[in-house]
């Protein structure tokens, strides 16, 4: 019999790797394309800034969806088919969301866009499957910069085409960048056959167990949802920043778009993060990553009306929500070697549920107090997530190259 880490050693070519993290990256950016053209959709549909945010919203919630509907069949169907039948769906809501003629048809584009976003989870624990044990840290941070950079640099092609050719044909561009991994997808890829068969009801009802069992899953998910929370006030915020005192920029979406390149430094860290995770475990990485999220947002409400300050801070605040998921990543596919699907989506629906209530609450705080609203609703976000952290001691599993006899002998393929 192969090996389990014979067998993922086998499949996981470094061009699959890099094709991984590319494709996350260019499905991902699906859904945060809205951010920076919140202002022109605004004005095309005449919306409020606390409406333009309940549309980015139900990009957010329709992953949300998206994961608790797609993502537990990675566990038990092929994972190939799956991701591509899922980016053609995600084609289809694209070419919707350029087409929109009112609010209604736009905000169900939007939700059918985050819907489909959906398949970049089932990539990342397919890499994660197929990593050797001592190396799915890496691994893991790997594809998570191509996330990463997918989530950032989605503003700065945003920001720039709409600035010129108007927001409508950044949708159409992104359903043919889909087309184009669609295609990939079937040269790439292994096949990866299902490591479990249970109908659909029983794997969500297994996903329950999976929870109830294991404190460090409900963990790691409460702090990405939190991290994630406040990354999204702020990207859904910052471009009313730009438009007012002291920056007034002409083209803020154009602006809030090369903000993406600022914090797209920090995805080069993603992997010395997993290596970190790897080599220590990743409840240190986690705690590290909290702490400079909490940094990174005083700084952006004492200085964000400076650009060093802002370009401080959002460097730190993009470095830390990097570092504290690819941390959470690791740290929960260390829990159960055959449900790495299941485990994940429960994760994934947290934090994107955190993403989507930091978009409505970052709004909100901006309507209300402005910028130091929102960087004080982040703060204290963090700053509570940090208290739990310290006192609740909740352990890690071991580091993924400690494995046990049974995880050592899987082999799905």
């Amino acid at each position: 019999m192969t090996s389990g880490t014979e067998a993922s050693s086998a499949h996981l070519r470094r061009s699959t790797v890099w094709f991984m993290a590319a494709s996350t990256g260019i499905v991902v950016a699906n859904i945060y394309y809205i951010q920076p053209l919140l202002g022109e959709i605004a004005r095309t549909f005449g919306l409020s800034s606390t409406g333009a945010g309940a549309i980015a919203m139900l990009s957010q919630i329709g992953t949300c969806f998206g994961m608790l509907l797609f993502v537990p069949l990675g566990d038990s169907h092929e994972r190939r088919s799956l991701i591509t039948w899922m980016l053609v769906g995600a084609i289809s809501a694209l070419a919707l969301t350029a087409l929109a003629r009112n609010t209604l048809w736009l905000a169900l584009a939007c939700f059918g866009v985050g819907l489909m976003g959906a398949t970049v989870h089932l990539f990342v624990p397919f890499a994660a499957h197929l990593a050797p044990p001592r190396e799915r840290g890496r691994v893991v941070g790997s594809v998570f910069s191509g996330i990463l950079l997918g989530v950032l640099l989605a503003r700065t092609f945003s920001g720039f085409v709409g600035a010129h050719l108007g927001w409508r044909m950044v949708y159409a561009l992104a359903a043919g960048l889909i087309l184009f991994v669609v295609i990939f997808v079937q040269f790439f890829l292994p096949r990866s056959e299902p490591t479990v068969r249970l109908p659909y009801l029983s794997l969500l009802r297994s996903t329950l167990t999976l929870v109830r069992e294991h404190a460090a899953l409900r963990e790691s998910a409460l702090f990405g949802s939190a991290a994630f929370c406040c990354f999204s006030a702020f990207w859904t915020t910052l471009v009313f920043l730009l438009q007012q005192t002291p920056y007034h920029y002409r083209y803020p979406a154009q602006a809030a778009g090369l903000f993406g390149l600022v914090g797209a430094a920090g995805a080069a860290g993603a992997p010395i993060i997993g290596r970190l995770a790897d080599k220590h475990g990743a409840r240190y990485t986690i705690g590290f990553s909290l702490i400079l999220l909490l940094v990174s947002y005083i700084v952006l409400g004492i200085a964000g009306k400076l650009l060093f300050g802002l370009i401080a801070g959002v460097l730190l605040m993009d470095f830390g929500t990097q570092a504290c998921h690819v941390s959470n990543q690791t740290r929960i596919y260390g829990l159960a070697a055959d449900a790495r699907s299941r485990v994940n989506m429960f994760y994934m629906v947290c934090y994107f549920a955190g993403g989507a209530v930091g978009s409505i609450m970052g709004a909100y705080a901006w309507k209300l107090y402005g910028w130091p609203g929102v960087c004080g609703f982040c703060t204290i976000v963090i700053a509570a997530m940090l208290a739990k952290f310290t006192f609740s001691g909740v352990p890690s599993p071991a580091p993924s190259h400690v494995l046990s006899s049974e995880e050592s002998s899987v082999s799905e393929f």
